[in-house]
């Protein structure tokens, strides 16, 4: 296995980057062609949400994959190669294997065990076997991503994490006091309008603040998360969108203010907060859910304001929500990624297992052939019996070496025992390779019913 994907996400880049490389469904489909058609890749799939752009692929070469398929991300998603490379993110075997199985439980996603990226996922994988670029490797790694984002799911919280954080964020700025109580009456400013800031508002919607205010560089996604807030049926919450550009506007006259963006400098400094401060009365509470921070840390020594982030949410208790769903599903992860370098180490070897036994059918098939020969007189129960007597004697030979062998293979630095089986026996390379072919095949059909 020589799995190799690069990528950006909102955990590497801006905003602003993450907005120009986008991949419509007909580049996407040109990104794969083009990248099998690089020398480098044998296999392709490509991952393409809001939040990330992923390209894996089976590579025969290390850096002239990492070349090649960094300057296919730049060429199809509209941002050059030059600007988009200081975002750029590298994983290979192993650590690949781990990235895609973390984003597939949603540990990896800006809403902590959100389940759209399973949906997505599936979807890569689907266009991948549609245009015949996910073979073997990718199949098997995309049905297992599958199947392990579905166990994180069904057996631990983690669906809840993301809601759990902004409750329990809430929780400690309202110091003590119901959060419905803390909220009533209240503006909050809300910055960001991606899922987690989404979240926030909903939640802040829930609890009876009187008012939100939405800022975000797009404005489109605030004024969707608006019209989600306000539309029929909902808290009946005031709400309203601004551009970031208002934040120094909107900052005396909130509250509270949430903020959860994908940048990666600072959207709010300890001045801008200080000035905002300027000739008010009331504390002003800030929840920083972002990672990198949002908020400059400095602001807890201002007077009149009440910070928390990420990491005072880890210090105000050990079994703080998410905490531990998270842990677990970090050990699912781990077990599964064990489990999947086994299964792959070991069907490295099956090929040349499948081929020595081919091998040794077609020597009892001629010693057969031979014994016939010689001995012409024999009748057809007793020619038979010989056939399976030879049979079972090559079977019972073959079967404790092979049997362990897979075992064997399945252990890191397994992959030398198939070179071992092939030099003892000495199988046609050729051969071999046409068994490996043929399995290949076989596991697109499969793959495509086992989604």
């Amino acid at each position: 296995m020589s799995l190799l994907v690069v990528g950006v996400s909102h955990r590497s880049a801006p905003v602003s980057v993450l907005e120009r490389a986008s991949l419509a469904t007909d580049t996407q489909i040109k990104l794969l062609q083009d990248s099998l058609a690089a020398e480098p890749a044998t296999e392709a799939a490509v991952l393409a949400t809001c939040n990330r752009i992923e390209l894996y692929a089976d590579v025969d070469k290390f850096h002239a994959g990492v070349a090649e398929l960094s300057t296919l991300l730049a060429q199809h998603s509209g941002v050059g190669l030059e600007e988009l490379t200081p975002y750029l993110y590298v994983h290979y075997e192993d650590r690949a294997v781990h990235h895609l199985f973390s984003v597939a439980c949603g540990l990896d996603s800006m809403v902590v065990g959100e389940g759209q990226i399973l949906g997505q996922i599936k979807d890569a994988l689907a266009l991948g076997q549609e245009l015949h670029t996910a073979g073997r490797l990718l199949n098997d790694l995309f049905q297992q991503a599958l199947r392990v984002g579905k166990r994180a799911h069904s057996e631990t919280g983690i669906d809840r994490a993301g809601q759990s954080l902004v409750t329990f964020g809430l929780e400690q700025l309202a110091a003590g006091t119901a959060v419905d109580a803390w909220a009533k009456k209240k503006s909050a400013l809300v910055i960001g309008a991606g899922s987690m800031s989404s979240l926030a508002a909903a939640t802040l919607a829930r609890v009876g603040v009187d008012e939100i205010v939405i800022a975000n560089r797009t404005a489109a996604r605030a004024d969707r998360l608006v019209q989600i807030l306000t539309e029929p049926g909902s808290t009946g919450v005031l709400a309203r969108a601004v551009d970031m550009n208002a934040l120094a506007d909107e900052l005396p006259r909130a509250d509270v203010v949430v903020s959860c963006t994908g940048a990666t400098g600072l959207v709010l400094s300890a001045a801008a907060v200080e000035a905002a401060l300027q000739g008010r009365t009331s504390q002003l509470a800030l929840l920083d859910l972002a990672m990198p921070r949002d908020i400059d840390a400095a602001v807890h020594r201002l007077g009149g304001v009440r910070f928390v982030d990420i990491e005072s949410l880890a210090e105000a208790s050990a079994d703080a929500p998410m905490a531990a769903d998270v842990d677990q599903v970090r050990t699912i992860v781990s077990d599964e990624v064990a489990a999947f370098g086994a299964a792959q180490r070991a069907a490295h070897i099956t090929p040349t297992v499948v081929a020595l036994r081919a091998m040794a059918a077609d020597v009892v098939s001629s010693e057969v052939a031979r014994l016939e020969g010689r001995l012409p007189g024999l009748d057809d129960k007793q020619r038979a019996e010989i056939t399976r007597t030879v049979r079972r004697v090559v079977d019972k030979l073959l079967h404790a070496p092979t049997v362990r062998v897979k075992q064997l293979a399945g252990e890191p630095g397994g992959a030398g025992y198939a070179d071992a089986l092939r030099e003892l026996f000495d199988l046609d390379p050729q051969t071999v390779a046409a068994v490996s072919r043929a399995d290949l095949n076989d596991t697109d059909g499969v793959g495509r019913g086992r989604v």
